[in-house]
Formats: structure tokens, sequence, C-alpha cells
């Protein structure tokens, strides 16, 4: 990748990790899809009647506004709403990497190199590491009856934000921004319709009614850093580059996350959960970084050593 695109990336990778303290922030006092819904509706409007439309056919934009955000985070907040500490979250939301790359190679013929593959491998290691600090910080007894069905949940929101990357990857090319504004148009009504059916007609109403502070400050970053900022630059990304060369970066996403969350949240890691998050770190820089002097361009007719010139 280009320098400039790879400060994009970490710049991205930054906005996502901080974005978890803000969702935290946000369900404290509403419901998780109306959440979703209010999100996405400030993303869309006003600036969809200012924004083109990206050039690409509509199915690409309503198959990443209903997979990589209405069924990410709908499945997300339903995980956090239900007790996934926001430290953990992003850890296990990095299961999009496994899904993003396994479907970018079935569906796009993406395949990664061994070193995007050892990089894949070194950072799955270092999830499983975490992973298994954050369940052993639990309270005896609680572990799997507190984690394991919003750790199902958190799955389910990698696999539709991996099935996500690989529409957005099928829409090179077009408006990253223009991509996120019009694809939001398709998250409120089906969030606040399955709210209606999940919750009830009187919880979402009395949702509606009372929100306080916290979920304003919660929309207000979610919409406008992480959606508008954030996923225009990933789209934008997914639009140059193969899955493979994108997807690593989010794996510095756990790390940023656990960091803020224990600066501002007091989650503090324990020893595993800080030994994961520095092989998290290491196998993106070895999944993504280039090692050793980049190849000489060739002079205008110049031909590649060893090369048979006819």
């Amino acid at each position: 990748m280009k320098p400039r695109d790879t400060l994009l990336a970490l710049l991205v990778a930054l906005l996502w990790g901080l974005n978890f303290l803000f969702i935290d922030l946000g369900l404290r006092d509403t419901l998780p899809l109306v959440f979703v819904a209010l999100r996405f509706a400030a993303v869309a409007f006003p600036l969809v009647f200012f924004v083109p439309r990206p050039k690409v056919g509509w199915k690409v934009v309503a198959g990443i506004g209903l997979a990589m955000s209405a069924g990410q985070f709908g499945l997300l907040f339903t995980a956090m709403h239900l007790g996934l500490p926001a430290g953990l979250a992003p850890v296990v939301l990095q299961a999009q990497m496994f899904f993003t790359i396994g479907l970018g190679a079935l569906f796009l013929r993406e395949y990664p190199t061994r070193k995007q593959i050892l990089g894949s491998v070194l950072g799955i290691a270092g999830l499983v590491v975490v992973g298994f600090g954050r369940v052993a910080s639990l309270p005896e007894g609680a572990a799997l009856a507190g984690v394991l069905l919003p750790l199902l949940i958190c799955i389910a929101a990698g696999f539709s934000w991996g099935i996500g990357n690989v529409i957005s990857r099928s829409a090179a090319g077009a408006s990253g921004l223009g991509l996120v504004v019009h694809s939001a148009l398709w998250v409120p009504i089906p969030m606040l319709a399955l709210s209606l059916l999940l919750d009830g007609p009187a919880a979402v109403g009395d949702a509606l009614a009372t929100m306080g502070p916290e979920t304003w400050w919660g929309v207000a970053f979610t919409a406008l850093v992480a959606s508008l900022v954030g996923y225009s630059i990933w789209n934008t990304l997914l639009g140059r580059y193969p899955t493979a060369k994108v997807v690593p970066f989010t794996l510095l996403i756990p790390a940023i996350g656990m960091g803020s969350a224990a600066l501002v949240l007091r989650e503090y890691p324990n020893a595993l959960e800080i030994a994961g998050a520095a092989v998290l770190v290491l196998g993106v820089a070895v999944g993504t970084l280039r090692f050793g002097p980049r190849a000489k361009p060739l002079a205008a007719g110049e031909a590649k050593p060893g090369a048979v010139v006819p």
C-alpha cells in the first residue's frame, strides 16, 4: 500500500477502536437496535440530498447497508447490550478477518500471500490469547453463562462485516462517502421494525422518549466520526486494494479498544490480554508491511534481470 493509504488505514483503526467507548455510552439509556437506527439516520440525513449516489448498482448499495451496517452493528450492539464488555467486543469482532479473507478468496478469487496468511495466523493466535484472558478475568462460574451468547452474537456480527467487506470490494472505484451515505438509507427502517418486533412498541416508544445526552453523544460519534469518516476511508481503500491487504489493519482495533476501555471505563487488561494484544500488532506488521528493499522501477525499454528479450 502507498504510505498515505497506510496512514489512512491506521487512522480508521484508531477511530474504530475508540468507537466502542461511545457505543458503551449510548447503550446506557436506549435499546440496541434503536441506537443503530438513530446512528444511521444521522449518517444518511441530510447528506443524502447533497452527496451524489455512487456509480454502482442498487443491489451493491443495499448489500453494504444491510450487511456492513445493519447486520454488523445490530448484532454488535445487541451483544454489548447483553453484557459483552467494551474492551472485549473489538477483540471478538475481529472474527471478521477470517470471514473476509475466506469470502474474498471464494467469490473474488483474491488469494492471500504466504506472508499475509502468516500475519493472519499470528493475529488469530493473539485473539485467542486475549479471549482466554478475558474469560479468565470473569467471576468463577459466570464465564460461560455470562459471555457465551454475547460472544456468539458478536462472531455473527463479524461474519456480517465480512460479507459487507466483500460486497464493498465489488464496488471498486465508487465514492467511499457516497457508499456510506446512500447505504445508510437501508438501515433505520429495518432496525426499528426489528426492535418493534423483539422489544415491543411500548419499549421502543419509551426508549425514544427518554433518551438522554449519553445517547446523543454516542450517536454523534458513531455516526459522524466512525461511519462518515471511518467507512468513507475504508470503502475507498477496499476499492483500491485486495481485501487481504486492507483487512489486517483491523487487528489493531482490539488493542486500541482495550487500552481506551482501561483508561476511561477502568477495564484493566490482565497479563494474557496484554500478551495477546502484542501478538495482534505483530500479526498486522507481518501481514501488511513490506520488508526488504522495494523493486527498482525499470527504465523505458529495460527488461527484468534474466528475462528473455525477443
